[in-house]
């Protein structure tokens, strides 16, 4: 059975999703990875009867649904807390805006979002149980050490442990709360998280014991323009791939004037070194990673995550869904040589 392809609505939340259900079914996707900002999924009115709505509607469009997504609520947990974040929070999870009490309530929402999602997966039509999949919310866990990935003034790895141990104490009643629901927590490793390349992503393993429903929701456009082997990520940590996204970006262009750091420039200054692409116009090398997720059995959905300043969303959504079902291809159930053996003929 192919993989489901799927698109991630959190590039999308301008658009109810009522609205945009028929699009994605039009752009030619099997289901929606649901955010939980704008209307897509709000895990404060996950009751029975909102759940039922909610899949009623994506059946209306022939679609699936196989995980959520909370990144903003999730970035906040761990982060330095600043007037960026008012902007992507919630007037209730802001609050009065002190630090200590946003991560707080953030730490709270992120654990009614684990029990929201196993709520919603387990009301889902028999009909649309094609896949066994494991329940999965995808994020952000923020960081309190970000700010220090250049170590000047000098950083000590004493000072950087502090970082690890705090992701590890806020974050482990979170693990632990998903856990007794049987849901997953899936980071996206990302510049400004506690992971953000495969050595931190070792490390932030070891700061939470290893504990099981702490995994990654596999992303290769944040890896591949740090230099980082985004392939190798994959074998590295094969039992810990709990969902995928398909993201495209190119670097090594511009005009020399900026580097992988930025250069405080927007997505789209043609200086950037730089930038996210819609699948297939940038330089990751999609079929490494499809042979790699077959390597490692993983079966769950492709979701889209589509960023492109410069391209139509609609023309690039629709694109980029053609791509991923072009480039996807089922593992082998024989070697391709065993016909040679006669006691096979």
């Amino acid at each position: 059975m192919p993989r489901p392809v799927t698109l991630f609505t959190g590039q999308w939340a301008d658009l109810s999703l009522e609205e945009l259900a028929p699009k994605a079914k039009e752009m030619g996707y099997d289901g929606l990875e649901l955010a939980c900002w704008g209307d897509h999924f709000e895990v404060g009115k996950a009751d029975a009867k909102y759940l039922k709505a909610k899949w009623e509607l994506l059946a209306d469009h022939g679609l699936n649904c196989w995980s959520i997504s909370n990144h903003l609520v999730g970035q906040a947990v761990c982060d330095n807390i600043d007037e960026r974040h008012k902007a992507i929070l919630s007037e209730v999870i802001w609050g009065d805006g002190d630090p200590e009490g946003v991560r707080k309530r953030a730490a709270r929402e992120m654990t009614a979002t684990g029990k929201a999602c196993r709520k919603f997966i387990d009301a889902k039509p028999k009909a649309l149980r094609t896949l066994e999949f494991p329940a999965v919310v995808n994020g952000f866990t923020g960081s309190s050490v970000w700010h220090a990935c250049y170590a000047f003034p000098p950083t000590s790895q004493a000072y950087l442990d502090k970082g690890f141990t705090d992701f590890a104490k806020r974050w482990k009643p979170i693990l632990d709360a998903f856990d007794k629901v049987d849901v997953n927590f899936a980071l996206e490793v990302h510049p400004t998280e506690i992971a953000f390349d495969t050595a931190t992503a070792h490390r932030a393993v070891a700061a939470v014991g290893g504990h099981q429903r702490f995994g990654f929701n596999y992303d290769p456009s944040h890896l591949a323009y740090q230099g980082v082997d985004y392939v190798k990520f994959i074998r590295d940590f094969a039992d810990r791939i709990y969902h995928v996204h398909m993201k495209d970006v190119w670097w090594g262009h511009g005009n020399g004037d900026i580097g992988v750091f930025g250069g405080h420039a927007d997505f789209g200054d043609a200086r950037r070194y730089w930038d996210f692409r819609s699948l297939g116009h940038g330089d990751i090398r999609f079929e490494d990673i499809i042979v790699a997720l077959n390597d490692i059995k993983y079966a769950g959905p492709l979701s889209v995550e589509w960023e492109d300043i410069r391209m139509d969303r609609f023309h690039g959504g629709a694109e980029a869904a053609a791509f991923t079902r072009k480039v996807d291809f089922p593992s082998s159930t024989l070697a391709f040589d065993a016909a040679f053996d006669k006691s096979n003929q």
